[in-house]
Formats: C-alpha cells, sequence, structure tokens
C-alpha cells in the first residue's frame, strides 16, 4: 500500500504493483496507475504549487486537464525534463522526479510569498501603470525583474533525448471524448461499417463513469459497462482507440489535431519508442461528446490546499482509492456534490458538513444524508478558510446572517455546478447559445459536419446521452441507462461574502492570481468590453484556458455592468485545448531537419569545384567559384568577362517547375498569366507575368509550350511552393470547370544553363534528335530530344543576355552532365559561374528579379512590363485590380536604371533616393535602390531604382544619402549592355 490515505478495498488500481518516486526531494511511493496527484494525496501532500503573482501556497484542484494549480517538473535525467506538467493526468512511474515549481528556497518556504501581503500593490492592471516611469529604469530594471519572474517553470537547459513521431489519419468518423456519450456513438458508427477513431485525454475510458458510481447502463455498473464496449470496439477492424491522446485542436474542413502520450507513463520507454505522437485527423464527421467541467465555488480564501472539486475527490476515491482528508467539509450549489460526501461517508471518511447555499435543496438527498448521519446545513455558506499550508478550518454562517462559526477540517469539496465543455466546438467556428434556465452557454450553429452530445451539449439525463450519441453515430443501440440521482442546482459568480463591496480574495482564476474584486476593478476602470476585462485582469489567459474560470469572470463582470450575461459575450476558445509541448508540434523537424537544406544533383561536384554557396530559400546555391589567389570579387568579375567573351555553365536547378496539363492548359494559364497563351504555338516559349487580384506582381517565368495540351512552366527559386498554392486555389474555387492537371517539378528536372556565344558550341556534340541552327532553334524556342543520351527538354532562352541554353534532365542524370558540359566549356575557354554572376549579368541587361526589384506594390507597369499584360483579353487574374485609379495614377514608383556620376562608387541596395540631399529633415524621399553591381564588363556600377515618375526622369540627377557621404546618380534606362539584343539572337 501507498500513504495513510489510501483506502483499503476502494479504488481500481492493483495494490500489488508498486512505483517510487521523488517530490521535492523526497521518496514517495505510489501504485501502478496512480497519477502524481493521487499518489502525493494517497501520502497526505495537498501543497503542490505556488501561485504566479502571490506565492500563496496552493493544492490540488482537480483531478483532470483544466487543473490550473499543479503545475510540476517532471524529469528522468538532466537530458528528459519537462515542466509545467499538470500532475492530474502524468501518471507515476518508478523513478519519476518530480518537483514544484515557482517557489524559493523551498515549497513550505516561499520567499515570494511577500507578495500576498503586498496584494494592493499588485492589484489587476497594475503592470500598466506601474512601469512607465523613469523611463530610463525599463531596461535596467523592470524588464529584467519581469523577466526572471515570467513564468512557473524553468525551461530545460539540455537537448531533448526524446524523439517524437508524427501520423496522418483520415476516418469516417472522429469521436472526441471515452465517455457514455463518446463509446455510444462510436459503437454505433462501428456497426455501420464506418471507420472510426475514438480518443479520450485519460489512461483508461470511462468519461465521468470513473467516478461516477450511481450510473447503471444495460444492468451493468457504469465503468463496468465502458470496459465491455472499449472491448468490443478494440475487436472491431474498423475502430482505432487512442486513450492518453487529447484532441486540442479543431480546423478548417474538419481537420484535427491529436496529442498523444505514447511513453510518458513507462519506467523504461524502448528506444523505438516516441515520447509522444501528433496525429493529424481529416474526418468526414466529427463527434464532440467532451463532457462538462465543475466549477468551484467563489469565497474567501478559497485557494487553499485541501481544497478541491467535488468531483475530482470523488475521482480520488473510486479510481485510485484515495480519500483526500480524514474530515472533510463540503461546500456546494449543486447537487453532484452530495453523492461525493456519501461515496466518503461510505469509505470511512468522517464529513464535517455539507454545506448548501440554496434554501430548497432536493429532499431526497437531505434525507439520504441524514440517514448517513451527515450534518447538512442549508442556506448557508462558507464565508472563509483557514490554514496556512492547508485548511485546517471552513467559518459558516447563514447566508445573509451575522453569526458564523468555525469547522474543523483537513479538506473541503465544492462544486458550483457545471459548465459544457464546448471549447472544440468553439474552434470548428461554431456558434453558441445561452441556455439561461441552467445559466450555460450551448453549442448551437454548427459550421462544420460535427455534431456535439452528452453533457457538452446540455443533455444530462443518462437515457437521453445514450439515444442522442445513437443517433450521432448513425445505428441504433440496444443500451437502457439511468442514474441513480437527476442533479440539479448550480451558480455562477461571486458566492455569499465575496459580492460587491468586498474586499477579499475570492479567486476565480487560480494560476494568475485573479479574484472577484479584480474584475469589478476592471469594469470601474473602464473596461467594458469582456475582451478588455481578460486582458486587464488576465482571468482566462494561464495554461488552463480558463476552463473553470471563465463562466464566473463572465458572471461578475455582467453584474458589474448591469448587462444581461449573453450580452456580455464569450472570449475566444483558441487552439490548443491542453499545453502541447514544442517535441510533438516540431515532431521530426529537429537538428539538421529543422530547417532542411536542399541541394541540386549537382552540388557535390560544384562543392568539389570549390564553389562558394549561399543560401536561397532551403536551398544551397553555388554562390562563386573562386580559383587559387582570388577573392569573391576577383572571382565575380573573371565570371562575368568569360561568360560574355566565351561561356559560363550555371546551375539552374532550383527554379520552380510546374507541369500544367490538360485539354483546358491554355484557357487555364490565359486565366493565371497577364498576357496570352492560346496563341503560344508548341515549340516555343514565352515571358509571362502573374499578378494577384490587386493586380501587383506575383511571380514570372518563362512558359514552354511542349503540345496543344501540356506546357512547361517556370517560377521564381522561391516562388515555386505558393506559385503552385495560388494555381491550385484558382483551379479548385474559382475555374474548377477547367480539366487541367497541375504537378510539381522542380526537382524531377536538373537544370543547366549554358550561356555565351559559344554555348551552342558547348552543347552541340551532345545533343540528339534536334535541329540547334538559330532558324530551326531560333531564341525562345523549346524542343524534346536526347543530351548525353538521357532524355532532355531543351529551351533557347538566356537570363545574362547572351546566346543561351537551359538543358533540363532527369535529376538523377544531372550530375553526369554538368561534368559533360564542363568539360566541354572549360575546353573552349569558358567557366562555372554563381548565383552573383547571374545577378549581375541579368542586371547588366535589364532583367529584374520578382521579390529584389519588386516589393508588393509594384504593377507590370510599374515594372516596365506593360508589354506583357494583354489588352484582348477580358479576364485574368488581377486585371480589375490593374484598373484602380490608384494604380494608374501619374507619381507611382516606376523601376529605372541608374549610373553613378562616380563610375567606382557602388550605391547602396536600399538607399533612399531624394532630390535635394540638403533639403531639411524629414526629406522627400522619391524610391529606393532595389539592386546595385558593380560591372566588370561595363567598366562602371549600375544599379535599378524604383524611383516615383521614373521613366520621366531619364537623365536627370537624383542623390542617395548615406551617413557617411552622398552619391550622385543619373537616371537612366534598364539596359546598359546590348541594346538591341544582338548577342541574345546570336
Amino acid at each position: 500500500m501507498s500513504g495513510d490515505y489510501r483506502i483499503k478495498g476502494a479504488g481500481r488500481l492493483t495494490p500489488a504493483r508498486t512505483a517510487r518516486f521523488t517530490f521535492d526531494g523526497k521518496i514517495y511511493s505510489a501504485l501502478e496507475g496512480d497519477t502524481v496527484a493521487s499518489a502525493l494525496l494517497a501520502n497526505g501532500v495537498h501543497l503542490i504549487g505556488r501561485s504566479f503573482k502571490y506565492h500563496r501556497p496552493r493544492g490540488f484542484l482537480s483531478a483532470g486537464p483544466e487543473e490550473p494549480n499543479a503545475l510540476i517538473d517532471v524529469s528522468r535525467d538532466s537530458m528528459r525534463k519537462q515542466p509545467n506538467v499538470r500532475a492530474t493526468v502524468q501518471d507515476v512511474f518508478d523513478g519519476a522526479i518530480i518537483a514544484s515549481q515557482n517557489r524559493f528556497p523551498s515549497l513550505s518556504f516561499d520567499i515570494s510569498a511577500i507578495n500576498d501581503f503586498l496584494s494592493p500593490m499588485f492589484a489587476a492592471g497594475f503592470y500598466y501603470k506601474t512601469f512607465m516611469w523613469p523611463k530610463a529604469a525599463w531596461h535596467k530594471i523592470y524588464e529584467p525583474i519581469i523577466r526572471r519572474a515570467a513564468g512557473l517553470g524553468k525551461a530545460p537547459s539540455e537537448p531533448d533525448a526524446d524523439h517524437y513521431s508524427g501520423r496522418y489519419a483520415h476516418c469516417d468518423l472522429l469521436v472526441a471524448g471515452g465517455g457514455v456519450a463518446g463509446l455510444t456513438a462510436a459503437l454505433a458508427a462501428a456497426n455501420t461499417g464506418a471507420s472510426v477513431i475514438l480518443v479520450d485525454e485519460n489512461a483508461e475510458i470511462g468519461g465521468a463513469l470513473r467516478f461516477d458510481t450511481g450510473a447503471v447502463i444495460d444492468g451493468l455498473p457504469g465503468y463496468e459497462w465502458a470496459q465491455k464496449v472499449l472491448a468490443a470496439l478494440k475487436s472491431l477492424p474498423n475502430v482505432r482507440v487512442l486513450t492518453r491522446t487529447t484532441a486540442f485542436g479543431y480546423y478548417n474542413h474538419n481537420f484535427v489535431a491529436l496529442a498523444e502520450r505514447v511513453t510518458d507513463h513507462l519506467a523504461t520507454p524502448a528506444r523505438h519508442q516516441p515520447r509522444e505522437r501528433l496525429w493529424q485527423v481529416r474526418a468526414k464527421k466529427v463527434v464532440l461528446a467532451a463532457g462538462a467541467i465543475e466549477r468551484h465555488m467563489v469565497f474567501a480564501n478559497n485557494d487553499r490546499p485541501g481544497i478541491m472539486l467535488a468531483s475530482a475527490a470523488r475521482t480520488y476515491l473510486n479510481h485510485y482509492g484515495v480519500a483526500v482528508g480524514h474530515n472533510v467539509g463540503v461546500y456546494t450549489a449543486h447537487d453532484s456534490a452530495y453523492e461525493t460526501a456519501f461515496d466518503l461517508k461510505k469509505a470511512g471518511v468522517k464529513i464535517a458538513a455539507i454545506v448548501d447555499c440554496r434554501e430548497n435543496p432536493d429532499r431526497r438527498l437531505l434525507d439520504e444524508a441524514r440517514a448517513l448521519g451527515i450534518e447538512v446545513l442549508v442556506g448557508h455558506s462558507v464565508y472563509n478558510t483557514a490554514g496556512r499550508l492547508r485548511v485546517s478550518s471552513m467559518t459558516v454562517g447563514r447566508n445573509g446572517g451575522s453569526n458564523k462559526s468555525k469547522v474543523a477540517i483537513d479538506a473541503l469539496v465544492v462544486s458550483a455546478g457545471w459548465t459544457p465543455s464546448v471549447h472544440l466546438f468553439s474552434q470548428s467556428r461554431g456558434k453558441l447559445k445561452f441556455d439561461a434556465a441552467n445559466q450555460r452557454f450551448l453549442p448551437d450553429i454548427h459550421v462544420q459536419d460535427c455534431v456535439s452530445v452528452g453533457t457538452c451539449n446540455g443533455t444530462d439525463d443518462l437515457a437521453a446521452v445514450i439515444a442522442e450519441a445513437a443517433a450521432a453515430g448513425g445505428s441504433a443501440v440496444e443500451f437502457s441507462g439511468e442514474n441513480a440521482r437527476g442533479w440539479t442546482g448550480g451558480m455562477i459568480g461571486a458566492a455569499e461574502g465575496a459580492g460587491e463591496g468586498t474586499g477579499v480574495k475570492a479567486f476565480i482564476d487560480f494560476q494568475h492570481d485573479v479574484c472577484a474584486k479584480d474584475i469589478r476593478l476592471a469594469v470601474r476602470e473602464g473596461m467594458h468590453s469582456v475582451e478588455h476585462i481578460k486582458r486587464f485582469t488576465t482571468n482566462g489567459m494561464a495554461s488552463d484556458q480558463g476552463k473553470m474560470s471563465n463562466m464566473h469572470g463572465l458572471a461578475i463582470a455582467s453584474e458589474a455592468l448591469g448587462r444581461d450575461l449573453p450580452k456580455v459575450g464569450l472570449t475566444t476558445f483558441r487552439q490548443p485545448y491542453t499545453p502541447v509541448t514544442f517535441g510533438t508540434l516540431i515532431n521530426h523537424s529537429r537538428g539538421a531537419l529543422f530547417d532542411p537544406a536542399r541541394k541540386t544533383p549537382m552540388h557535390d561536384e560544384e562543392a568539389a569545384a570549390g564553389a562558394v554557396f549561399e543560401d536561397v530559400g532551403n536551398w544551397k546555391r553555388a554562390w562563386f567559384f573562386p580559383r587559387a589567389g582570388e577573392d569573391m570579387h576577383e572571382a565575380i568579375n573573371r565570371e562575368c568577362k568569360m561568360v560574355r567573351d566565351s561561356v559560363g555553365v550555371f546551375d539552374a536547378s532550383t527554379l520552380g517547375k510546374i507541369e500544367v496539363v490538360g485539354p483546358d492548359a491554355a484557357k487555364f494559364l490565359n486565366l493565371i498569366y497577364t498576357n496570352a497563351w492560346d496563341t503560344l504555338k508548341p515549340g516555343r516559349c514565352r515571358y509571362g507575368i502573374m499578378t494577384r487580384e490587386d493586380g501587383f506582381v506575383y511571380d514570372d517565368g518563362v512558359v514552354g509550350r511542349l503540345a496543344e495540351d501540356r506546357f512547361h512552366v517556370t517560377t521564381t527559386t522561391g516562388g515555386a511552393p505558393r506559385v503552385l498554392q495560388h494555381m491550385e486555389d484558382y483551379l479548385q474555387t474559382e475555374f474548377p470547370d477547367l480539366n487541367v492537371w497541375l504537378t510539381s517539378a522542380t526537382e524531377q528536372w536538373a537544370v543547366i544553363a549554358v550561356q555565351g556565344p559559344k554555348a551552342r558550341e558547348v552543347i552541340a556534340p551532345f545533343v540528339e534528335g534536334i535541329d540547334l541552327s538559330p532558324e530551326a532553334f531560333p531564341h525562345m524556342a523549346v524542343a524534346e530530344g536526347k543530351f548525353c543520351g538521357v532524355p532532355t527538354r531543351l529551351f533557347r532562352v538566356s537570363f545574362t543576355g547572351e546566346l543561351g541554353f537551359e538543358i533540363n534532365v532527369p535529376a538523377d542524370y544531372g550530375a553526369a552532365v554538368w561534368s559533360a558540359i564542363r568539360e566541354r566549356a572549360e575546353a573552349v575557354g569558358g567557366c562555372l559561374y554563381g548565383t552573383e554572376t547571374m545577378h549581375i549579368l541579368r542586371a547588366e541587361k535589364g532583367y529584374i528579379i520578382v521579390g529584389q526589384d519588386t516589393d508588393g506594390t509594384v504593377t507590370p507597369d510599374d515594372a516596365g512590363l506593360s508589354w506583357a499584360v494583354s489588352k484582348k483579353k477580358t479576364d485574368f487574374v488581377g486585371i480589375r485590380g490593374l484598373k484602380r485609379p490608384d494604380l494608374t495614377r501619374s507619381g507611382r514608383k516606376q523601376l529605372v536604371g541608374l549610373k553613378t556620376k562616380d563610375r567606382l562608387t557602388v550605391p547602396e541596395e536600399g538607399g533612399q533616393i531624394v532630390v535635394d540631399p540638403n533639403q531639411p529633415k524629414p526629406m522627400t524621399m522619391l524610391g529606393h535602390v532595389t539592386s546595385a553591381y558593380w560591372s566588370e564588363n561595363l567598366g562602371h556600377s549600375i544599379a535599378f531604382a524604383l524611383v516615383a515618375d521614373g521613366r520621366a526622369r531619364l537623365g536627370e540627377t537624383l542623390y542617395i544619402p548615406l551617413a557617411d557621404k552622398t552619391i550622385a546618380v543619373e537616371v537612366t534606362d534598364m539596359v546598359f549592355l546590348d541594346k538591341e539584343g544582338a548577342r541574345l539572337n546570336g
């Protein structure tokens, strides 16, 4: 046995299976299946932590995931450590190292508890008023102190030694919750042959049946029935049951995220087992059977260790076999607490008294209490409690009366009623309605294909729950069920002694130390929106997301505002439902996989050739190829000259490549791009501009037509994924009638660009089946054939202004083809060149780079590309945006060229451009430099810039003021070399 408070014969754990663990350095024993909370309670430990702001002693409030107080640090060793774990859901395992948090030097003596005595200085919203002066104190005093105080636990300092996994799943029905409603719905759906996934956050299926001893279903005690149904479900091939699994996020299109705790309960997990697993589930239909959460009573000093929810005390007794005290008081506004008192009494625990603030509770409950020898104080309230590290007494008096008496206790269980758990329903964007009769919000308007059943839907009668859940599952079931007693009652808001005009600390949000008086203060300070009240007080902003505090806070705000509760509104329920570890979310994306480097098929060959690489998005791209004794600038200058004078070889594999196929392919591209594609003949290419709906340039690239129904589309390197998504979005939502298929081919093709006067000479020996003569294969032609004996798509295109070819070969052959071309190019005086040389060569010729020379506010005309916008088409994405007056007005920034007056000076990219460098501040900015380079071929620096009315300023002198100098520049057109295009068409 483990502990003085373990009751022999009670609970469902096996006494022979024990585990040992430490809490704050002290060794305790537990039973296999205990949570940290039940194990500590079995040993008489109620003090588990300190509150965030006041550092008040705190104990276990619940027995489930709604727990706000019992956040602990769980370790296996220095490498396996996790803070802020809820002790009420963390299973004990042999050798577990458990530590309390947010205290110094110890849990029982915390120096920061002085904050409780200084609490008038820390009233709600104090942080908005306190740290404003003196201004200089923020960085040196306030911020360092606040940062040290922030949070409850301490983040691990060692790398996480555990590993995590992920799964994707599809199902006909996902059931969230394994209580009566969830089990019934899952079985009903499974009987129809539907594929079903049933998830529950607890280690055992059963929901409220884990503590409710009064339910009888199909002639069996509730929990026994649940295990029978569970066995039946597990035997079915179309059902997957996931325990210790929380549905923490409900997203669009019935996409639900699950966090499965795989090995957190095991003493020695196998090396291959993940610690946690992220499930990403797409369901045709979702059944929400999340149950309801019990509320605490709001009264003075209701936060002492030993004060907990009645359902929690009942769970610890009936499931874990643990009594929460030897002399227990009960304070309630709801019938359910009576059943806790009855169960405790029958287990041999003394009940000091049941204090019921209602005047007329159910007579049958009073009779049963009398039969058990339990004193019931009807129409009475608990006005206060005493006890430093554990509750020792409660002060009781008649409602509105002046006479009060102290009652000795060592635990106090409370219940203000139950709040339906509508969090997942709200995450699905469903709308709630207010049930005024029972003072609760319930699901109303569904946005997705989901249905709420059971107590989360406001259905309380057991037989009605079964019928409702069976209907949601899609078939009838033969179960009959009945509650031993029907539950009534409940209240929200402050109880007697904690109302308006009182200054007591009656807590509604335990983790953030928010009291009833704080809500009233927020209203007095002018916070009339529920969202403002939330942020002013931090109510509901702790890790428990206000699961128990929200309704109390709303009721108190409603009273203070003099407004009906539904008109006060609800705060937003956000994902995740309960905290999820970063490890689960990140999954395999750690270390080298956190930001995976993408390498082209020629990467190793380039590295062997001495390439220096740069990161372009995820891609590793060859930046330049220095030879012995060369620095970066010398290498780039040489590469630029050799490409213009002879030939250069460039790795262009990172360009996005999308295959657009189908009878309506040309029609689709007509709608996506600004220019026309139905006039493009097979075997020819065209440069295309893509705009967003607002008319601004989104991407560009060359598109080759391989056949009447097939196009090879290229995009910018960084634009490939978003362009494909952009196309898919429009194809599926705006043009679903078009018969078109889109396929990403970026990784399938290795692309080698051969540019320069000798380009044809270099590639000719390798080409089969394609006539390379200028007449047969002119600029902007494309053909399929063979290159080095492997299939190729050969484009005659250029991003340098030279005679150029882009050889597309299957990626597996990229390195071999690259090596053959390199050898041939070097034999005729050519070289390899990298991205920096490519940038300079394209700028010399006046070619833009989308994303560098555009900034999301540039139209095709601004970029000097109005020729690429069809005047004949009646529709394409962005056509309406381009007609907006603001996009056609004079004074817009236009892309132009710049040449510095001092030819050796290279402007800084991003440098601001002005007319008068001596103008007093603030100066009038005309625009900024987008690209700037030294051109070895021209012997002069060159630049592009976005300048207001830029094309009207050709020949004008403008200025770029910098910190140490001012650069004078002349506005030019954008083509600096070979304006006639003779080199391109060679």
